[in-house]
């Protein structure tokens, strides 16, 4: 590194041919997915069950004369409830949706330009960045 990688005049960075410079964004991308399923996991782990802890009750009744109305009676006085266990399965939605597209359909344009823009803020602060150990080394 001994000259500062500098953007090319159509915006892309020029250092962007250099297969090491594509492995580290594949690197980010990758460390990008797993930090994604990490909140995704720590929702789970965290307010589901405090969720299913509130609707107890609701679960003791459910089992023995389940019926849609007394589910949907059970979520409707348990709001905050009923609001964390859809954002758990919001989440989990929209993270399966966002991975399945870029498997299928590979990354849009837009976003593997931020993870480029990224890795050279990486490289160009240098090994104070947090996430220079994952990605440039």
């Amino acid at each position: 590194m001994d000259q500062p990688e500098q953007p090319s005049t159509n915006g892309r960075y020029a250092a962007n041919t250099d297969t090491t410079f594509t492995q580290q964004v594949q690197r980010l991308h990758q460390l990008t997915v797993y930090g994604r399923w990490l909140v995704v996991g720590c929702l789970w782990l965290i307010i589901t069950p405090l969720c299913l802890w509130d609707l107890q009750a609701e679960i003791a009744l459910w089992r023995q004369y389940f019926t849609w109305v007394a589910l949907r009676y059970g979520l409707f006085y348990h709001p905050l409830s009923t609001l964390s266990l859809a954002f758990c399965i919001g989440m989990t939605t929209a993270v399966l949706i966002w991975q399945s597209r870029n498997i299928l359909l590979g990354l849009p344009e837009d976003e593997r330009r931020r993870l480029e823009q990224q890795v050279y803020r990486i490289r160009q602060q240098g090994p104070s960045h947090p996430l220079w150990k994952w990605v440039c080394q």
